[in-house]
């Protein structure tokens, strides 16, 4: 009788891939609000006081169309590579929520002013096209701020100021593959934004708000399993960290035997996860038909080229241009570029730059440029909050704290405490290192005194250069700047251990 054995038990590891699709909404810089001549400008106005009977929804009133808010829309779909239409119109979206006063919402459904676009996004090293579906022209609704008195009752509060303020929505493909991707594709929008001059793009705010579709599906296939809207992200980082628990947690569920749901869920910034909000099985009938109060839309093909011809430099021209024209890598152009009023700066100090007129020494000005912008300078803006254009260091004073370390004035480890100075104080990096003291020591008698006194307190790391360790020699220098608190000249002080170290070797 053969001898038996358990059965092997086989499990086929199904590969996920990840279908992310974004919807964009950005408030418009107009200076009204869509329909009526209220002021848009209420963020920090008291609640309710930026309202008329229009934005109030009061009935028998009548909407107007805000020119300047459709020329901005026109103004987006060229520079996203759409297709302008040449009819549009606006509809009536109806849906009962306490902060739509009229019960609808002006909005647009089947003749959006533009379609058909793509972002370009760079994948694994190559560039990616991810498509625009639409874009779109509504009014934003009431902020609703939810309450919970002492007794413990929960309550609301409705502010109209921000209703009926132009938002632009901006509908994505569902061609964005992972987390990254969704983080890149948000800032590149925002950066076009914010380079045509149409949105502040702040997240932080709600003037650009994010809400995201994401699927798995088995690689290689097609049909992806039940979508699931994400909302509630207001940062970038958010937006990173809600998608990638999402993917994980959909995976998660289908590995033990779970069902995914068609749904829209929460992320919850302290707790850092999803959690399900409502359940999305049917679609909502929003029962849109045409707004009666309004014309339709007629856009004269002139006037569209007109608007073409007025786009400025995009950030991908821009960055192109960076690398041509100043030499800088891709990666420093690309993140230099993100953010026009930091590619505005940029340009800035090396307008102000002064003998750099030919090639190789404008490139390593900019270079340098960079590297204070993108390292300690970028890590003052992010620690305090701070857009670079409302900082205290203007180009001029970064140039001169710049100038100072070309010069032999301020070293590399002081300059880093001079410029956490000047972010503060606003003062000019020549009035800190006089303040402070702060100027290189680059005195040979002085340097060699303090190198002397480092040979002789630091024996065993002598004798380990005497062995040939390197490492030891980078020591002895640290030692020397930490003795003169950074102001050594660097360059002297291993010039002078070097020849210190020889003679103690060959005595």
């Amino acid at each position: 009788m053969p001898r038996s054995c358990d059965a092997a038990i086989l499990t086929h590891v199904v590969d996920y891939e990840t279908v992310i699709g974004l919807e964009v909404h950005a408030q418009l810089l107009t200076r009204s609000k869509m329909f009526c001549s209220c002021s848009s400008d209420y963020a920090s106005a008291p609640p309710n006081t930026h309202v008329c009977p229009i934005c109030l929804g009061m009935p028998g009133v009548l909407p107007t169309i805000n020119e300047k808010a459709i020329e901005y829309t026109i103004m987006t779909a060229l520079a996203l590579n759409c297709t302008v239409a040449e009819h549009a119109k606006f509809d009536r979206k109806n849906y009962p929520y306490p902060d739509l006063m009229k019960g609808y919402q002006i909005s647009q459904y089947d003749a959006p002013m533009g379609e058909h676009g793509w972002l370009t996004l760079d994948s694994n090293g190559t560039s990616k096209k991810a498509g625009i579906t639409r874009v779109h022209l509504e009014e934003d609704v009431a902020k609703l701020t939810h309450r919970t008195a002492p007794e413990g009752e929960s309550y609301s509060l409705m502010d109209v100021n921000r209703a009926g303020v132009p938002l632009m929505e901006i509908v994505g493909e569902p061609d964005i593959a992972s987390p990254e991707e969704a983080r890149q594709y948000l800032m590149k929008l925002r950066a076009i934004l914010q380079y045509i001059g149409v949105s502040t793009g702040n997240m932080e705010e709600g003037s650009f708000r994010c809400d995201a579709n994401i699927s798995i599906r088995p690689a290689g296939t097609t049909e992806y399993l039940a979508k699931v809207e994400v909302k509630n992200m207001n940062s970038f980082k958010a937006v990173y960290r809600a998608l990638d628990y999402e993917a994980q947690r959909q995976r998660q569920e289908l590995e033990k035997g779970g069902k995914l749901i068609q749904e829209t869920r929460g992320w919850v910034e302290e707790k850092g996860i999803t959690v399900s909000q409502r359940s999305k099985e049917y679609a909502h009938d929003y029962r849109y038909f045409p707004e009666p109060d309004l014309p339709p839309l007629v856009f004269d093909k002139a006037w569209v080229e007109e608007i073409r011809l007025r786009l400025p430099e995009l950030p991908g021209v821009r960055q192109e241009r960076f690398m041509s024209e100043y030499g800088l890598p891709a990666y420093d152009a690309d993140l230099l570029t993100d953010s026009k009023a930091m590619a505005d700066y940029f340009e800035e100090c090396l307008k102000l730059t002064t003998g750099s007129s030919d090639g190789a020494n404008l490139h390593k000005k900019a270079k340098t440029v960079s590297n204070w912008l993108l390292g300690d300078f970028s890590r003052m803006l992010n620690a305090t909050n701070t857009e670079i254009d409302e900082t205290k260091v203007t180009p001029k004073h970064l140039l001169e704290m710049l100038d100072l370390i070309e010069k032999g004035t301020l070293s590399g480890p002081a300059a880093k405490a001079v410029f956490e100075d000047m972010f503060t104080s606003g003062k000019t990096a020549s009035d800190i290192v006089d303040q402070k003291g702060l100027s290189q020591i680059s005195d040979s008698s002085t340097m060699d005194a303090v190198v002397q006194a480092v040979v002789d307190s630091n024996s065993q790391a002598c004798s380990d250069y005497g062995a040939g360790k390197q490492q030891a020699l980078a020591f002895l220098i640290g030692q020397v700047m930490k003795e003169t608190k950074g102001r050594a000249n660097p360059g002297m002080a291993k010039e002078i251990l070097v020849k210190k170290l020889g003679e103690k070797k060959d005595a």
